[in-house]
Formats: C-alpha cells, structure tokens, sequence
C-alpha cells in the first residue's frame, strides 16, 4: 500500500511540470529540442479539410465563430510540422484564451481593423504574413482564402523571445476512478459539429467533422487520447465580419461545466480559470484535479447548456 502511495505520488509530481515532460501533453520532451510556444489560428470549413499540420500540435481548441461555424486554434511546442494551415485570421477571444501561456507567438492571417489595436497591445508575438514573407505559402490546388499555410519554425525564429511552455493548468497521470463508459460524444455549434468516437485498437477519440473523419493530408485520421468539452458562454461581441454576421466572444476565464473523456470513458468535470494570465484546472466534486492521459488534448469550447 505505501509503495503503491509512493509511486502515484510520483507520477502526480512528474504529471505537473518535472523536467523532461511537456506542462501540455504530459509527455518526455528533448530540452535540446524545446521550442517556444505557437499558436496557429486554422481554418475549419469543408472547403479548408483536410488540414495540414494538426497532427503536431500539442493542443487543439475549437471555437465557435461568426455564422455559427467552427474555428481551430493549434497550440505547437514539442513537434513542429514542416506546414500548418490553411491559415486564417483571430478574433478577440484568442487574446484572452492565449493569456495562459504567457506571451507566445501567435500565427494568424488578418485581423479586423477595429480589434488591430487591441491585439498590438496584447501580450504576444504576432507573426501575421506582413511580417514574415516567404513563411507564408499558398497551395496551387484550392482556392483563396482556404490555402494559406505557415512555416512553424519560420514563425518562432522571428517571434524572438516567445514564451516557452509553462503550467497551464493541466495534470496526466493514471485514469481516475468511476466515470462512465462513453463510446461517442457530439458537440454542436449552430453551424458546425465535431465528434469523438473512441477507438480502442488506436487508444485515442478519432476526431469527425460535420459527419466526415477529420483526416489530415496524407490520410492520417485525427484523434487525441484526451478530449475536454468545456461548457463555456458564447455571446456576442463588439464586432462584426464583413458580411455584417456577429462576432461571437468564447468566455475562458471564470468557471463553469465540462466533461474530460479518456479511455472510454466520461468524467464530470469543473473548470476554473481565476483571472486571464491563470491556467484552467479541470476538478472533480471532491475537488481533485482530473487527470489527462499522456499524449495531445482537445479542447472543445462549447455552449453553456
């Protein structure tokens, strides 16, 4: 009993930041290797798919955005891909989001003019294509806007002193008691939807989108062995795109709801998030953290019910 007291003591100290293991995905990262921390705002319409990249990225969260639709923002560290994409632009909401991770760089292709001032002054590296040139590239084979990808490695060279990866709430370590059997979970936007199938051949959530496999290109189906859906509020914001729809604006600091799946299984959660420089932790009724497996998370930011 003391030994097995020990060893999971141990396991919740690595879990939470011990050198060698990413504060993202919990697993052993290279230190000669490490790189600072980027986030790509991607684009996620049919026309968009299959992605380039996402099968690299530490973290994924997916927002809602103007008309009901869908939007990714990939957060990348341990394994840079030689392309992400396509590309596209932030919203205010990412300001806030990327708070977390101190000042990272952040990938993205055009901004609203009113929200430019705004994210100038945020605690961030942009690396918009104006300022990176020849990072950016446009594939032949689909058309504009849907085909602008960037150069991680480009992107951090420019984004000098981009924060490194840091605590940002998360914990992994041996699955928690109780939870329910889950087989499937969908979340819907008025526009869009996602869906986790669990796979126990591959021991990860294979990832659908409006009904089809999220694949990457090359063919690799998406899929992460830990999935949070967190329930969060949507509401409008100040802007608008330029056909006159809403911006919506994702809440990520306060608390609320949300569920994290891992191995077949669902785990009533709730998230805390104090104020925007704070990471998230996700607890259950007693209070303990709940923790992820080792590997890449998703993030589903999702309507309040």
């Amino acid at each position: 009993m003391v030994l097995a007291l020990l060893a999971t003591a141990c396991q919740g100290e690595e879990s939470q930041g011990a050198a060698g293991r990413s504060p993202f995905t919990g697993k052993r990262v290279d230190p000669e290797r490490e790189t600072g921390v980027l986030a790509v705002k991607v684009d996620n319409v049919g026309p968009a798919r299959p992605h380039t990249g996402l099968e690299r990225a530490d973290l994924v969260y997916v927002e809602q955005v103007e008309s009901g639709l869908s939007r990714i923002l990939a957060v990348f560290s341990s394994r840079l891909p030689e392309r992400v994409g396509p590309v596209r632009s932030a919203r205010e909401s990412d300001l806030e989001l990327l708070r977390q991770f101190g000042d990272p760089a952040l990938a993205y292709s055009g901004v609203q003019s009113k929200l430019r001032p705004t994210l100038e002054r945020a605690p961030l590296h942009p690396v918009p294509p104006g300022q990176l040139g020849d990072g950016y590239s446009r594939a032949a084979d689909r058309p504009a806007p849907h085909n602008l990808y960037v150069d991680p490695s480009r992107a951090l060279r420019a984004a000098t002193g981009a924060a490194t990866p840091r605590d940002i709430g998360f914990r992994f370590g041996a699955p928690p008691e109780g939870g329910e059997r889950l087989a499937q979970q969908t979340v819907r936007y008025p526009a869009a939807r996602l869906t986790f199938d669990w796979s126990r051949s591959e021991d990860r959530w294979l990832v659908s989108m409006d009904g089809d496999p999220a694949r990457v290109r090359g063919g690799d189906r998406l899929g992460a062995p830990t999935v949070v859906v967190q329930y969060v509020t949507i509401r409008p914001s100040r802007f608008r795109d330029s056909s006159g729809s809403v911006t919506p604006y994702t809440e990520t600091v306060g608390s609320g709801t949300a569920k994290v799946l891992r191995g077949g299984r669902s785990y009533a959660a709730e998230w805390r998030r104090p104020s925007a420089e704070s990471g998230t932790t996700f607890q259950d009724a007693d209070g303990e953290r709940l923790a992820f497996a080792r590997g890449p998370v998703w993030i589903v930011l999702a309507p309040a019910p």
